[in-house]
C-alpha cells in the first residue's frame, strides 16, 4: 500500500504542468450587425484593432452610394455637420464643374488670340500656368481686405467667382481684338488671380460654420477632394466641348455664357446654405430685428436666407438702421461725446443718431455682446422717436433702460441658439479708446 501511494505520488510528479493563460492573451473580438452589413472586429496581438466584413446583403447600388459617401463626405454624415451641407455640397460641385469647363474655353481662346493653334489639352495645361503666375499679384492687392472677408465671408465668396468669370471672360473674347492681346491677358489673369486669393482666404471660415463635431480638418479634406473630383470631370467637359460645339468663336460665346450663369448662380446657391454663427453687422441687427417682431432669436440656420449676400452693409430698419465702422470724428459731433459717454458710461460703444441712420462706434477690445447691447438701444430708440417728440438724450437715456430690462433674457437665447458673441467682426477696424 505504501509502495502504490509512492508511485502515484511520482506520476504526479511527473505530468508536465499547464502554463496558465494570461487573461491578456485571450483573443478578443466581437461581431458587430447594421444595415444588412455584418463586421467581425478583433483585437491583434499588438494592440491594433482590425475589421473585416463577414456578411453584406446590401443591393449594389446602394454599395456604390456608401463608398461615395465614405470617400467624399465626413465621418459620421449627416449627423456629424451642421444643417445646409449637402446642399453647399451640391452647388459646389457644380460650381467647380462649370468653372473647369469654362477655364479650358477662355484658355483656348487666348491662345487663339495670341496667335497660336493649340489642342484642347494644351489649353488644359497652359490655362494652369496662367492662373498660378497671377496667383502673386493677386495676394498683395488683397492682403488689406483679410478682416473685411472675415466679417463678410459669403459675400468675398460671391466675388471671388465673379471676378473670375469677368477674367475668364476677358479671356474668351480675346480673338475678337488680335492687337489688345498683352491687354486682354493681363486683366483677364489679374481678375482671376484675385478670385483665387479671395476663395482660398474665405475657405476657412465657411468650412468652419459646418464643423458640429470639432471634425474641422475632415470636412476640409472631404471638401477638397469633391473639388478636385469635380474639377477634373470639368476640364474634360470643357475639353470636349471645345473639340466640338465651341470650336468656332459663336459657340464659345454661347456655352461660355451659360458656363458663366451658372457658375455664379451655384456660388450664390452654396452661399444660402451656410450656417455661419459668428457676429458681424448685418447679422447683428437681423437677430435684433427678429428678437423684437417675434420676441424670439432665430438660429444660424434660421437666419442664413435672410442675409443680403451683395449688399451686407445696408442698415436693416427693423433693427434702428444702424451703421458700423465710421470714425469718432466722422460719426459724432464733438460737442456731444462727452453727453454720449455719460449716458453708456460702463458700455463700449457710443451711439449717434442721423437723419438717415444710427452711427454707432465700437471700443477697440468690444465684443458681440457689447454689439447686441448697442443695436437693442438703438432699435428702442428708433421706435420710440416715431411716438414721443423727446429730445435725443432722453430717448436715449429711456433706450437704454429698456434695454437693459430685457437684455439677461435676449442674450441667453442668443447663445442658446449657437451664437459666438465673443468677438464682432465689423471688418473695417474703425473703433475708438476711451
Amino acid at each position: 500500500m505504501q509502495f502504490l501511494q509512492e508511485k502515484v505520488k511520482l506520476i504526479k510528479k511527473e505530468e508536465p504542468v499547464m502554463a496558465k493563460k494570461n487573461p491578456e492573451d485571450i483573443p478578443v473580438y466581437w461581431f458587430e450587425n447594421s444595415d444588412s452589413v455584418s463586421h467581425h472586429f478583433h483585437f491583434e496581438s499588438d494592440g491594433h484593432l482590425s475589421m473585416k466584413v463577414v456578411d453584406d446583403a446590401r443591393p449594389v447600388p446602394q454599395k456604390m452610394v456608401e463608398s461615395f459617401l465614405n470617400k467624399f463626405f465626413p465621418s459620421g454624415y449627416p449627423y456629424s455637420v451642421n444643417e445646409g451641407y449637402l446642399r453647399y455640397t451640391q452647388f459646389r460641385a457644380l460650381q467647380h464643374l462649370s468653372s473647369a469647363a469654362l477655364s479650358v474655353l477662355s484658355t483656348q481662346s487666348l491662345l487663339f488670340a495670341a496667335g497660336l493653334r493649340p489642342t484642347p489639352a494644351q489649353a488644359t495645361v497652359v490655362s494652369w500656368i496662367l492662373k498660378d503666375g497671377m496667383q502673386h499679384v493677386g495676394k498683395l492687392i488683397c492682403s488689406n481686405l483679410g478682416a473685411r472677408m472675415d466679417s463678410e465671408p459669403k459675400r468675398w465668396r460671391v466675388l471671388a467667382d465673379v471676378l473670375y468669370d469677368i477674367g475668364t471672360g476677358l479671356e474668351l473674347i480675346s480673338p475678337l481684338c488680335p492687337h489688345l492681346f498683352l491687354e486682354m491677358a493681363g486683366l483677364g489673369n489679374f481678375a482671376k488671380g484675385m478670385a483665387t486669393v479671395a476663395a482660398r482666404a474665405t475657405r476657412l471660415p465657411i468650412y468652419s460654420s459646418f464643423a458640429k463635431e470639432g471634425n474641422l480638418s475632415d470636412i476640409f479634406a472631404k471638401g477638397e477632394a469633391i473639388s478636385t473630383l469635380f474639377n477634373v470631370a470639368g476640364i474634360g467637359i470643357g475639353i470636349q466641348l471645345s473639340s466640338t460645339i465651341c470650336s468656332s468663336m459663336e459657340g464659345k460665346l454661347v456655352v461660355g455664357s451659360i458656363l458663366s450663369v451658372v457658375h455664379v448662380f451655384s456660388v450664390v446657391e452654396q452661399m444660402r446654405g451656410v450656417p455661419i454663427n459668428t457676429l458681424n453687422p448685418q447679422r447683428t441687427a437681423l437677430i435684433v430685428a427678429n428678437f423684437l417682431k417675434t420676441g424670439k432669436v432665430p438660429s444660424p440656420t434660421d437666419l442664413r436666407f435672410q442675409e443680403n449676400l451683395m449688399f451686407p452693409e445696408r442698415p436693416i430698419q427693423d433693427a434702428g438702421n444702424v451703421k458700423v465702422g465710421r470714425a469718432l470724428h466722422k460719426a459724432v459731433k464733438p460737442s456731444e461725446v462727452q453727453k454720449l459717454k455719460e449716458v453708456f458710461v460702463e458700455e463700449k460703444f457710443l451711439l449717434s443718431h442721423g437723419k438717415s441712420c444710427t452711427d454707432m462706434v465700437l471700443e477697440h477690445d468690444a465684443t458681440g455682446e457689447d454689439a447686441l447691447r448697442g443695436w437693442l438701444v438703438a432699435a428702442y430708440a428708433k421706435s420710440m422717436k416715431k411716438m414721443y417728440d423727446d429730445p435725443d438724450d432722453i430717448i436715449l437715456q429711456d433706450a437704454y433702460e429698456r434695454m437693459n430690462d430685457v437684455f439677461s433674457p435676449f442674450l441667453s437665447q442668443v447663445q442658446a441658439k449657437g451664437w459666438y458673441t465673443d468677438r464682432f467682426l465689423d471688418g473695417t477696424g474703425t473703433r475708438f479708446a476711451r
